[in-house]
C-alpha cells in the first residue's frame, strides 16, 4: 500500500518540515511525527530528511499509510483561565502581525509528553480565530523574548531573516567561572545527537553557530555576562559556554551536577540562569524593531545571592 502524499503549497513555503507536521497532525504526539521522520518513514521527494528541512514550493511529503485515515480531532485541551491572564500579562507587544512574549522559565513552548499544553497551546487559545505559529524557539528553561506570528505572510517573512542570520538576539547569563574577557565563539553545532541523548554537541558536521560573549560583572566565582547571537542553533550558548568551562549556573545538561545542586541549597533557586533579553529583526515595513523583556526577580536573587558566594571550580 502506498503512502499518502501532501503537496506544499506557497503558505507553508519555509517551514521547517518538524513545525509543519506538528501543525497538521495536532493530535499526534511530537515524539511520534520526530520517529517517523528518523526511520524514513516521511520523505519529502521520495528522499529521507532531517526534522530542520525547509520546505519548498511543490514539495511532496509523503506519509505513512496509517496515517492516511487517521483521526486528527483536536485534544480538547483545557487551558486554565489563570495561565490566559498570565500570557496576558507576559505579552511585551503586539500589532495584526505578531506578538512579542516575555516568556517564564519552566514553560514549554509546545505540548508533550510531561506538558499538558505549553505557550502555544496558550496563545491559540487567546487568539482563537488566528493561525497563530511560532516563529523561533527558546529552551524551556530559558526564560525571555519569543515571537509568535499572527498570520503566514508575517511567518515566511520572518523565516527569510532567520535564514540570513539577520535577526539579532540577546541574552542575559550567569556563568560558572570568571569569564577573562569578551570573546567571540564561532563553532558547529551538530543536532543529530539530540533525539536519542537530549543534548546537542560541536562538530564539525553540524552548522555554524556564532556567540559573542560580554562581560557586564565579575564576581569571586562566576560572571554576569551578555551574549550575541545572530544564529538560532539548538541548545547554541548553552553548549558553547560549557565547551568554554564556563556553563551557565543550574543547566541541567550541560552544566556542572554537583556545583548545580551546591547552588540550590546554597540559594534555594533551581532555575537555569539564562534569560532572552531582546530581539531585533525587520518588520513587514522593513523597519528595524525591537523588543526587551525584562528579567523577573528569581533570576536577580540568584544573581545578587552568586555575588558573594565563592565555590571551587
Amino acid at each position: 500500500m502506498n503512502g499518502k502524499n501532501l503537496n506544499i503549497i506557497e503558505d507553508h513555503a519555509g517551514r521547517r518540515i518538524d513545525n509543519y507536521l506538528i501543525n497538521v497532525y495536532k493530535s499526534l504526539p511530537k515524539s511520534k511525527i520526530y520517529s517517523m521522520i528518523r526511520k524514513g518513514e516521511i520523505r519529502v521527494n521520495s528522499g529521507r530528511i532531517k526534522p530542520t528541512y525547509k520546505l519548498k514550493l511543490n514539495d511532496e511529503i509523503r506519509i505513512p499509510p496509517y496515517l492516511i485515515d487517521f483521526d486528527n480531532d483536536r485534544p480538547d485541551i483545557k487551558i486554565p483561565p489563570s495561565r490566559i491572564q498570565a500570557f496576558d500579562a507576559s505579552i511585551i507587544y503586539q500589532n495584526e502581525d505578531y506578538v512579542v512574549v516575555n516568556k517564564e522559565s519552566g514553560l514549554s513552548v509546545h505540548s508533550g509528553t510531561n506538558n499538558q499544553f505549553g505557550l502555544i497551546d496558550i496563545a491559540r487559545a487567546k487568539f482563537p480565530l488566528l493561525e497563530i505559529d511560532l516563529c523561533h524557539r527558546i529552551d524551556k528553561s530559558t526564560s525571555g523574548c519569543i515571537l509568535l506570528a499572527k498570520n503566514k505572510k508575517f511567518l515566511r517573512h520572518f523565516n527569510k531573516q532567520l535564514k540570513a542570520n539577520e535577526v539579532v538576539k540577546k541574552y542575559e547569563a550567569i556563568l560558572v567561572g570568571v569569564l577573562k574577557k569578551n570573546m567571540t565563539i564561532e563553532s558547529n553545532i551538530d543536532i543529530s545527537t539530540k533525539e536519542h541523548h537530549h543534548k546537542v554537541k560541536e562538530s564539525e558536521d553540524g552548522k555554524k553557530a556564532i556567540s559573542t560573549f560580554k562581560v557586564l560583572k565579575k564576581f569571586n566565582s562566576f560572571t554576569y555576562a551578555e551574549i550575541l547571537i545572530s544564529t538560532g542553533r539548538m541548545h547554541q550558548i548553552r553548549v558553547q559556554s560549557s565547551n568554554l568551562n564556563h556553563p551557565i549556573v543550574n543547566d541541567k545538561k550541560y552544566g556542572l551536577f554537583d556545583l548545580n545542586k551546591y547552588i540550590v541549597k546554597k540559594t534555594s533557586i533551581s532555575r537555569l540562569a539564562l534569560h532572552a533579553a531582546s530581539i531585533s529583526f525587520k518588520d513587514l515595513n522593513t523597519q528595524t524593531v525591537n523588543y526587551h523583556a525584562t528579567k523577573n526577580n528569581e533570576f536577580d536573587i540568584l544573581l545578587s545571592k552568586l555575588s558573594n558566594l565563592t565555590v571551587k571550580i
